[in-house]
């Protein structure tokens, strides 16, 4: 571990900014309404960026920039990875789309996306309160204008607003929270924290206190019942390619931040905010699965199925420590950062044929416009299916590994209370099945409608990434050995550090 001032930890972040003026600057003279320019050079950054956190991580190594407000280790650098390839897909997805609704008039699709990935890769990286805050409102920010970059379509700008207004309130949260947790110990570093919370010279009530908001916060973030009221508007009303943008890589970046305050800063309050995640986690999967049994809007049933899917992902997260002993701690964490990481996957598959089905002057997002898919085009219906399968748990896709792996972090805690919500999660998981394969049958058995019985037609780089994110959701099924590696042993790096 090297513990300096290094400008090494924020060599990726550096460059992304920088990329992300020049693009911004650059875009002002291009005239072609596709941009082809600036897209092709948005790519290029992300790519660049992506092999740099790759061979962070693959380093191994721990690196503190800044008085230790900023860390490089290998969880942030695989998870800043995966964010950066998340967005690459998502534009080339969103692309086609984006230009048919004359989104791409301004160019500001491309920076505004780079500023919202600079923020996920502060949030990862953050060490410090105010740093991680920092990051969490440049993402939210670019976000929301994201969400209302169709000036002209009034649903999206009403789902822009209830964003803003539900995310200001979140973030109110999280930060009163970290006030009063700085209030209580004197410190915003991370390290700081942890080792005064273990002091126990702090009074619990007021940590606790802290404790509270900061959950709602991240709860917020996360779209966990009770603060998912925005997620399926939100999901519904901003345009497709946005909806995908902000369901993939924000995800992981949630996931860092629930680690880093958490585990890193809070592990000693632990028994007090798993309480919370258990209660929270209790209600994702209720509500979530049976919301979501009743819609007919793919993508509000897809935002009902993400709220259900938190669910299993804090499942995780609260199995990592049992009565204080952290014995437990590495395989929890590291299937809660595989399932968030998988889920993205299957995620970017699901809303990559939503969009790529989408034409001008129609959206292609309700569950019956997918009637007879299988006729149209093969590959698209076998991909939807596939990430349909894998969303619902079924082997040998890779959502069930992820379920696997999250279920016997319960049960290996030995706990009879982890057990009962092991066998809640399985039982959810079974009404879940039904509104998956309930589109599985759609594209089928169903026949087409005569709106959409004209041939489909993409650009051959959406249909090839398209192929590779269905063929990898099926190969990380049947060999998720190595990716479940990865994830553990980058939380060990992390529980190696708590404390020191």
């Amino acid at each position: 571990m090297i513990d300096k001032l290094s400008w090494i930890a924020v060599y990726p972040e550096i460059v992304l900014v920088i990329m992300a003026c020049v693009i911004a600057l650059l875009d002002l003279g291009v005239k072609t309404p596709r941009r082809t320019g600036t897209y092709v050079l948005t790519l290029l950054t992300l790519a660049v960026v992506a092999a740099m956190e790759a061979f962070y991580a693959l380093g191994g190594q721990t690196f503190y920039g800044f008085s230790n407000m900023v860390v490089s280790d290998p969880m942030g650098g695989w998870l800043k990875c995966f964010s950066s390839i998340s967005l690459m897909v998502t534009l080339v997805y969103g692309r086609p789309y984006a230009a048919d609704r004359e989104m791409l008039r301004g160019g500001e699709l491309f920076t505004l996306s780079l500023f919202a990935l600079l923020g996920m890769f502060v949030m990862i990286s953050g060490h410090n309160f105010l740093v991680i805050y920092m990051g969490l409102e440049l993402m939210t920010l670019s976000s929301y204008a994201l969400v209302a970059l169709r000036r002209d379509n009034a649903t999206a700008t009403e789902a822009a607003m209830k964003y803003f207004v539900l995310g200001a309130l979140a973030s109110g949260f999280l930060l009163y929270g970290l006030s009063m947790l700085y209030g209580a110990t004197g410190s915003l570093n991370l390290n700081e924290v942890f080792n005064a919370i273990a002091s126990r010279q702090v009074k619990h009530q007021v940590l606790v206190f802290g404790l509270v908001f900061i959950v709602a916060g991240l709860a917020f973030k996360l779209g966990a019942v009770p603060f998912h009221m925005w997620l399926p508007d939100v999901y519904h009303g901003a345009p497709t390619a946005i909806t995908l943008l902000i369901g993939g890589a924000p995800q992981l970046a949630a996931f860092a931040i629930c680690i880093r305050l958490l585990v890193e800063g809070l592990l000693p309050l632990a028994i007090d905010w798993q309480q919370m995640l258990a209660v929270m986690a209790i209600g994702s999967l209720l509500i979530g699965n049976l919301a979501a049994v009743a819609q007919s809007n793919l993508k509000r049933m897809l935002a009902f199925s993400t709220i259900s899917q938190m669910g299993f992902l804090l499942l995780g997260l609260l199995a990592g420590v049992v009565n204080g002993n952290q014995m437990n701690t590495e395989s929890a964490y590291s299937a809660a950062m595989f399932y968030a990481v998988t889920y993205v996957l299957t995620t970017l598959g699901a809303f990559g044929i939503i969009l790529l089905l989408a034409r001008v002057g129609h959206e292609s997002e309700e569950i019956t416009d997918l009637a007879g898919l299988n006729q149209r085009s093969p590959l698209y219906a076998g991909v939807m299916a596939i990430a349909m399968f894998s969303l619902a748990g079924l082997p040998p896709l890779v959502g069930f590994y992820a379920k696997l792996a999250v279920l016997q972090a319960l049960i290996s805690s030995q706990q009879t209370s982890y057990i009962l919500l092991a066998i809640f999660a399985v039982m959810m998981s079974l009404i879940g099945a039904f509104y998956y394969l309930r589109v599985v049958k759609v594209m089928y058995f169903d026949a087409p409608e005569a709106h959409n019985a004209q041939p489909i037609s993409a650009p051959t780089d959406a249909k090839a990434v398209l192929a590779i994110n269905g063929g990898l959701i099926l190969l990380l099924g049947m060999l998720p050995g190595g990716l479940m590696t990865l994830c553990a042993q980058s939380i060990n790096s992390i529980v190696k550090s708590l404390g020191s």
